[in-house]
């Protein structure tokens, strides 16, 4: 049995092994006639591999290029374009650019801290009131997804209040629910899913 970490490096990935084995054989054919045809015939293979990049007129002139860098420029062809070994491609993958924006409890999220500060510069009365609720209703149920064990009233209100830069406090006579009623919709949604799976295997 043959494994990939006991096989040759391929310098392009993308088109597979079996592609790179056809390319290996066209270059042991004494044929030219032949050895043409089956280097254009590799090069239609590779454009219906890579559907992305018909939009340009030149397009085959990139799976040329890549065809003779998977032949390290040994393969004796004629080739429609005016390439040479100085053609460079890049195919080392783009870094990922993380968020890096400080969250300062993750369990709420980008999106929560965003409302905070938002509601923050409300000016003072009912709208902004009733927006302070909300998040701390909210906040609470975001708490209890993440971890249903513990959750402390006081402990929220001191979390809005620390993102919010003391700018929102609850209301006077503000009562969070019970933890059970913030639980009500997730645990009937979690639910009706399990219902649908058990219909969907069913069927």
């Amino acid at each position: 049995m043959e494994y990939n970490t006991q096989r040759e490096k391929i310098k392009i990935s993308d088109y597979g092994r079996n592609i790179y084995k056809l390319i290996q054989y066209t270059k042991t054919e004494e044929d030219r006639d032949k050895r043409n045809q089956m280097a254009k015939s590799i090069v239609d293979i590779m454009a219906q591999i890579d559907q992305d990049s018909k939009d340009t007129d030149d397009y085959k002139r990139k799976y040329w290029v890549h065809l003779m860098i998977l032949a390290n420029w040994e393969l004796d062809v004629d080739v429609p374009y005016d390439i040479t070994p100085q053609d460079t491609v890049e195919f080392t993958p783009r870094p990922i650019v993380y968020n890096q924006r400080k969250i300062h409890y993750r369990h709420y999220g980008q999106i929560m801290e965003d409302m905070i500060k938002r509601v923050a510069e409300y000016p003072e009365g009912e709208e902004r009131e009733e927006l302070v609720k909300l998040i701390s209703h909210a906040m609470k149920r975001d708490y209890l997804l993440w971890n249903r064990d513990t959750v402390d009233d006081e402990l929220i209100t001191m979390q809005l209040e620390n993102m919010s830069k003391g700018k929102l406090q609850l209301p006077e006579g503000f009562e969070f629910m019970d933890f059970r009623e913030y639980l009500k919709g997730t645990d009937d949604e979690r639910r009706a899913n399990g219902t649908r799976k058990k219909k969907k295997k069913k069927k």
